[in-house]
């Protein structure tokens, strides 16, 4: 059998073959070029172009991957595993291999479609005693944040239909205060959300709302705004770091509880409840650090009655005051 009529039977059986596969659209089937894309979601969707150098099949055909969604880089990098992949085939059919393969490589590889935020958030957000491991079986990115001495473990899962679905977050284990980890959970959660939920009053001026990817905005805030910052922050009143040195130490000392107020400010909750309950109280209390409003569930009461309190405080004091200097 001749090497051309070789040649023609592979491309019958490949113009036979690809449609059937899952995913597969064939585009062109000739001796010039194969093309066909192969589509597992809105995101993972790239095309596969192949041609045949003069001497094939004793040297492998050219694979070029083309995609509107997938970063060049991850194509650069898969292009290069399909040419190690296919001189397994020198001398023997090569086009449906490579379509097998690159069909393996998108079903195995699910985190294939943040490629690009992963690398940002290695490079940019993450030091040398941080650790990352992802883990493509289970689509989850498992990473362990450290500030000093205080840590947390992050478990990370991205949906099949990333980005038109959030990340889900998990702290798996953290030795922060139970107020910080709840919200450093609470609030990524809600951050994912926005990224793929329009908003409930849409913005009817502006353009109409897109899901945007949530991974990289998610890590973000609990990389740099949460475990990096906290354990270096200094609460606004006595300016003193609010996380101990020894994150076992704050069940040591009750009196450096810490509170966070709106505006993100810490502060240790004696500190907070002094400056709470002490003038002046015109049009509420303010934050030292930014000057916004200070919101706390724990002191609610308006100006009017927190006056009210501090004078009879003081009248009381005076009381004491007098008394004690009679009887002495």
């Amino acid at each position: 059998m001749s090497k051309k009529q070789t040649f023609e039977e592979e491309l019958a059986e490949a113009k036979s073959t690809i449609p059937t596969i899952e995913g597969f659209t064939l585009v062109t089937c000739v001796a010039a070029q194969v093309r066909a894309s192969y589509r597992k979601t809105d995101q993972k969707q790239l095309s596969i172009i192949l041609q045949f150098p003069d001497n094939y099949p004793e040297q492998p055909v050219v694979i070029e991957l083309t995609s509107k969604t997938l970063s060049d880089k991850l194509l650069n990098g898969m292009m290069k595993l399909c040419d190690d992949e296919i001189k397994k085939y020198i001398g023997k059919s090569q086009v449906l291999p490579v379509m097998r393969f690159v069909r393996e490589f998108m079903i195995n590889n699910p985190l294939c479609v943040c490629n690009d935020e992963i690398a940002t958030v290695k490079k940019d957000l993450l030091n040398d005693e941080d650790k990352i491991k992802l883990k493509q079986d289970t689509s989850q990115i498992i990473m362990k944040i450290v500030q000093e001495r205080y840590n947390m473990n992050l478990k990370i899962t991205v949906p099949d239909l990333y980005p038109s679905q959030q990340v889900q977050i998990e702290a798996a284990e953290s030795n922060f205060p139970d107020i910080l980890k709840v919200f450093f959970v609470g609030q990524a959660v809600e951050i994912a959300r926005k990224c793929v939920q329009p908003p409930g009053k849409p913005n009817t001026k502006g353009p109409p709302f897109k899901p945007r990817p949530s991974l990289l905005e998610v890590c973000s805030f609990l990389i740099k705004d949460c475990v990096k910052r906290y354990p270096l922050e200094s609460c606004a009143v006595c300016t003193e770091r609010v996380l101990l040195e020894d994150p076992e130490g704050v069940t040591k000392d009750p009196r450096k509880r810490v509170e966070r107020v709106y505006c993100g400010h810490l502060y240790h909750h004696g500190c907070l409840a002094k400056y709470m309950k002490t003038p002046p109280f015109k049009d509420g209390k303010f934050c030292p650090t930014c000057g916004k409003q200070i919101f706390h569930d724990k002191w609610k009461v308006s100006a009017e009655l927190a006056e009210a309190r501090w004078a009879h405080k003081q009248a009381r004091q005076r009381e004491l005051a007098e008394v004690t200097d009679f009887l002495s």
